[in-house]
Order: structure tokens, then C-alpha cells, then sequence
């Protein structure tokens, strides 16, 4: 465990600790993650290997975990490992209690209703609106919604004041 203390300031911050340690398998590979590197390999053979490939994507997006290239035996090819990267936690934010309540639903929920969000946030990339405020204008929701939305959507990520696609690099 290392001793590095995860300062969240930005109440967007929470959405990937609360998709992490909300789910029992997600848990279980931040928790072994926690005591050693590991590759993805390893994960796989230790736990449910469906849910390896997601936790990891959501623990990247959080910056919960490092990763760093294994040295291989001879004939072998190299592979990353991983480990989380904090050992405490500090929360130094402020938002209304309607946002707070929003992140805490994306983070938690599996309604019907965040999936058609869901749909829609990628349409509208699709057709090349990039723009978080006019997302959120179109959709009615707060840009802190469409924020934390994005922080599940494992090929989706914030940049400045628009959201981008991220490239699996795994």
C-alpha cells in the first residue's frame, strides 16, 4: 500500500471510487491491487475475468491505479502491471447538495433512465457536439451531470470544457 493521499477537488472525482468500491468484484481487484502489481493476466486468474477489463478502464479514468511494463523472461513479451496509486483518501470540495445527489445516482445506479443518457451523450458526439454546456442544455441537466456521466462511460472522457473519446490503451 502506498502512502500517497488521493485530495479530490472536483466532485466529479467521486464517481469512480463510488463505481469501485460499490461493486464486490471491482473491490475485490482494488483491493489486490492494493498489496501488489499485478498484470491483467493475473487479475483474470485470480478473479472474475468479465469484470478485469472494466474495473481497470474505471480505475484509470479515477487515476486510482499506476501501471508500468513488467520485465519479461527471455522470449517472452513484455506486459503492464498495476497497483493502486493511493493509500488514503481527502475530500476538499464544495457543491450544491442537487449535484451531490446527482453524482451519487450516476455513480450508483443501474435505472433505465441513465442508459438512454447514456445513449444520448454519445449521439450527440456522434454528430460532433462536443460541448458539455450545450449537452446539458439539450438534455436538461447540469454540466456536472453530463461530467459525471461521462466519468462511466469507459471510451468517453472530459477534456477542457468537451468530452472526447479515449482509446483503450491496455
Amino acid at each position: 500500500m502506498t502512502g500517497h493521499i488521493r485530495i479530490v477537488n472536483d466532485p466529479v472525482e467521486i464517481v469512480p471510487l463510488l463505481l469501485t468500491f460499490n461493486n464486490p468484484k471491482f473491490k475485490e481487484i482494488y483491493g489486490l491491487l492494493n498489496k501488489q502489481w499485478m498484470t491483467e493476466q493475473e487479475l483474470c486468474e485470480e478473479c472474475d475475468s468479465t469484470c478485469v477489463g472494466p474495473c481497470l478502464s474505471i480505475l484509470k479514468k479515477g487515476n486510482l491505479i499506476e501501471e508500468q511494463w513488467r520485465m519479461p523472461k527471455p522470449g517472452e513479451k513484455p506486459s503492464k502491471e498495476f497497483r493502486t496509486t493511493y493509500g488514503g483518501f481527502r475530500a476538499n470540495f464544495q457543491c450544491t447538495m442537487t449535484d451531490l445527489a446527482d453524482l451519487i445516482y450516476l455513480a450508483l445506479s443501474t435505472d433505465e433512465n441513465l442508459r438512454s443518457m447514456v445513449t444520448n451523450v454519445e449521439d450527440e458526439l456522434e454528430a460532433g457536439n462536443t460541448s458539455i454546456a450545450d449537452i446539458a442544455r439539450k438534455y436538461s441537466v447540469s454540466p456536472l451531470y453530463v461530467k459525471g456521466l461521462t466519468k462511466r462511460i469507459p471510451n468517453l472522457d472530459v477534456k477542457g470544457q468537451g468530452l472526447m473519446y479515449v482509446e483503450d490503451t491496455r
